[in-house]
């Protein structure tokens, strides 16, 4: 569920110097997150045309959609349909907090009552789904529903926390009374049918309407025309494969919202942003899902979606969301798979390819390429990725394999010998050549600019190739042939290599002339992202500052969104704006170190260095390993004149990264500015030590040692310097110092 989405801002803030701040471009990729209200009642829409008029002359069709998740993915309380979880009343604990469900006056009411504060009750109006859980939907002003954290499962008639043994406090984005527990931004785009967010962001409010409960016949089909079904009515060309995908897919897709709907027989990257597997938190690195991804991510880095042209109606009825032949006997898989091969895919005998007896677990096709993960607890899912199980991949990076979620009694080591024996050359492929090249980049590791630059030059599937392009970012700075290349994929077919390419050359300032022809691109995410490296040029109530604007004001409602306003505005030069936007963020959401990081940023521009000091330093304590973040702040905290939490900060930054060149440097300058001169040198030394090409280390200690009135030692010092940088001034005047 979209509830369960995580707080990834993907943002690109660095730059901070002793003297200033700069506060990089750079696109928010990931999650649609979206904010809160307090004074409007969400209302149903004036009455429209509704799926029950399907029926008549659809009768079939409306019979297996009226059985299916679809039908029953949204729909008002009733004591009927509620009877199993509300018979009676209902108490139990989770975590410390106690609950009492129960059905009263013809509403179900939660109870919540926490050791430190008074019990407060809830009174739901909505349900969310059926099986394997139900969530209940409570009202809280201003228009505003939030899903509750306690789902009740129907088939255990039990209820359960969706977070598990994960604690979130009431305060957080993340708990249930959170911003991203919110019914209006998580869930409703994709339970009702034509859902209308309409959040007012000057009063922080919802009205949001919609056509019908659930996900109705209008939602994939539109609206037809007023005389369909009548004589003389002539239908019109029927969606084609790709198109109805791409009906599925905003649905069943982890990303953002690009224009605030969802609509039927549109293209997908007009309207939305897929999530890409570059983030080892959301998927593992062969793309694999981890976290809650909703499987069209998986489908598209997969061969058969990516490259193929297999789509999800080739295995799935639409109406009744069933597969169209059986699992269990492999006959879904062998109407391609087996002989003469449709789509040209391999003929597979399953028996003998799999090595497992006939009718087995392991004998299925989905059990090894199709493994299921649990979300909310109680909700498994199949991998849409269709990879081969790999259990050295499991040894290298930690990735799961099928074998060893069936043979769980037998050693990682066997699962290896196993596979290899069995497949032998066959898996040293392009899955483990990706994987491995995904945990370089992720790991900042020294090759692996040339190594995503390899595999962006052969990948043949579309969304892999926009993944190694989206990783490669930040080494493009540093790599003329990544932005080479990066300008090569702005010509591709695809919109999102095309999109990801766009971020890469963000990197360069000088790829303006590059970047500028793609404002006019034919798809939206393409010219979205040109336009927010450009924002600063676009003028005032021109198509694309309209459309930039449009595209950011839809999830003003979330931190997030707040924070990708703050950082256009920023770069737009409207510094007081864009505080005011980003500590609107802070404020929603407190623990977020990528929100708060942004913060501090922009208060150093703002000529703010103490306020600016503390939010660094609140990011770098809520991301206790990142050591950039806290050199930031230690130089935010010098630019205050704070020098001993200057210092303090510098110090946990070498805690965090012993190498880290530059906090040895500024550490050693501290030191010397407060008398610590002997220790001073020290630090110094060991920034030349740990990076020997950088001038201004041996330069720093040539006028410590002048000052000390070692002047041999001195112009020892500076003619080093000028041997790395023959140009440095500063050296050159002191050398010629007698």
């Amino acid at each position: 569920m979209r509830s369960l989405l995580q707080n990834r801002l993907g943002l690109l803030c660095v730059g901070l110097s002793l003297a200033s701040a700069a506060l990089l471009t750079s696109v928010v990729s990931g999650c649609s997150r979206e904010p809160a209200p307090a004074t409007t009642k969400a209302v149903a829409a004036a009455p429209q045309r509704t799926s029950a008029e399907c029926s008549s002359c659809h009768a079939q069709i409306a019979a297996a959609w009226s059985a299916s998740d679809h039908a029953a993915a949204h729909r008002l309380v009733e004591a009927k349909a509620d009877a199993d979880a509300f018979a009676v009343p209902h108490a139990f604990a989770l975590h410390g907090v106690e609950y009492q469900t129960k059905w009263q006056e013809g509403k179900v009411h939660f109870t919540e009552k926490r050791p430190d504060r008074p019990a407060e009750t809830f009174a739901a109006d909505f349900v969310l789904g059926r099986a394997p859980l139900r969530q209940y939907v409570v009202p809280v002003g201003g228009g505003r529903y939030q899903l509750t954290e306690i789902a009740f499962d129907p088939a255990r008639k039990d209820w359960f926390n969706v977070f598990g043994d994960e604690r979130r406090q009431p305060g957080e984005w993340g708990h249930w009374r959170g911003r991203g527990m919110m019914w209006n931004a998580m869930c409703a785009h994709c339970h009702l049918t034509e859902f209308r967010k309409n959040y007012d962001a000057t009063t922080d409010t919802f009205a949001s309407t919609w056509r019908e409960h659930g996900i109705g016949c209008f939602q994939c089909h539109g609206d037809l025309p007023a005389n369909h079904g009548q004589p003389g009515y002539q239908r019109g060309p029927a969606a084609d494969r790709r198109q109805a995908q791409e009906t599925c897919a905003p649905c069943h897709a982890r990303g953002e919202l690009l224009t605030g709907t969802v609509q039927p027989n549109v293209a997908f990257n007009d309207h939305h942003r897929l999530t890409l597997p570059t983030d080892a938190a959301v998927f593992y690195q062969d793309g694999q899902m981890k976290d809650e991804v909703f499987n069209y991510t998986s489908f598209l880095t997969s061969r058969m979606g990516g490259k193929a042209g297999v789509t999800c109606l080739d295995c799935h009825d639409p109406h009744s969301g069933k597969t169209k032949l059986p699992v269990a006997n492999n006959a879904i898989c062998m109407q391609c798979h087996a002989a003469p091969g449709p789509m040209k895919a391999p003929v597979i005998n399953p028996t003998a390819h799999s090595h497992h007896a006939e009718g087995s677990t392991g004998n299925q096709c989905v059990s090894c390429h199709m493994p299921t993960t649990t979300y909310m607890q109680r909700d498994p899912r199949h991998d849409h990725g269709f990879i081969k199980p790999d259990p050295l991949l499991t040894k290298e990076l930690g990735i799961p394999n099928a074998c060893s979620r069936c043979h769980t009694d037998r050693s990682l080591d066997w699962a290896i010998e196993s596979a290899t024996r069995w497949y032998g050359p066959k898996l040293e492929s392009r899955q483990r050549e990706r994987a491995r090249v995904v945990a370089a980049a992720q790991a900042n590791a020294a090759d692996a600019g040339s190594r995503l630059l390899t595999m962006i030059a052969s990948e043949d599937v579309p969304a892999w190739k926009a993944t190694f392009l989206t990783l490669a970012r930040p080494f493009a700075a540093n790599e003329p042939k990544l932005l080479a290349a990066a300008k090569e994929a702005t010509r591709d077919a695809d919109p999102l290599v095309r999109s990801t390419a766009v971020q890469v050359l963000g990197a360069d300032p000088t790829a303006r002339v590059a970047i500028e022809p793609l404002l006019r691109d034919p798809v939206r995410l393409v010219r979205l992202d040109a336009a927010w490296l450009l924002t600063e040029q676009l003028a005032e109530g021109s198509p694309e500052r309209a459309e930039l604007d449009a595209y950011l004001a839809i999830s003003a409602d979330q931190p997030g969104g707040r924070i990708r306003i703050a950082q256009d505005l920023f770069n737009r030069g409207r510094i007081d704006a864009a505080e005011k936007q980003a500590r609107t963020a802070s404020a929603w959401d407190a623990n977020s170190p990528d929100v708060h990081e942004t913060v501090g940023l922009i208060l150093n521009a703002a000529g703010k260095p103490a306020e600016a000091a503390a939010e660094l330093w609140r990011a770098a304590r809520l991301r206790p390993t990142d050591a950039g973040v806290a050199f930031n702040a230690a130089l935010a905290f010098a630019g205050a004149g704070k020098i001993p939490d200057a210092e303090l900060a510098l110090r946990e930054v070498l805690a965090r990264s012993p190498r880290h060149d530059r906090a040895w440097y500024n550490l050693g300058l501290l030191l010397v500015q407060t008398n610590r001169t002997t220790e001073g040198l020290r630090a110094l030394d060991e920034a030349e030590k740990l990076a020997p090409q950088v001038a201004d280390y041996p330069y720093a200690r040539a006028t410590v040692l002048w000052q000390k009135g070692d002047r041999a030692g001195a112009k020892v010092a500076a003619e080093k310097a000028l041997r790395i940088d023959p140009n440095h001034a500063g050296a050159a005047q002191l050398v010629r110092q007698r």
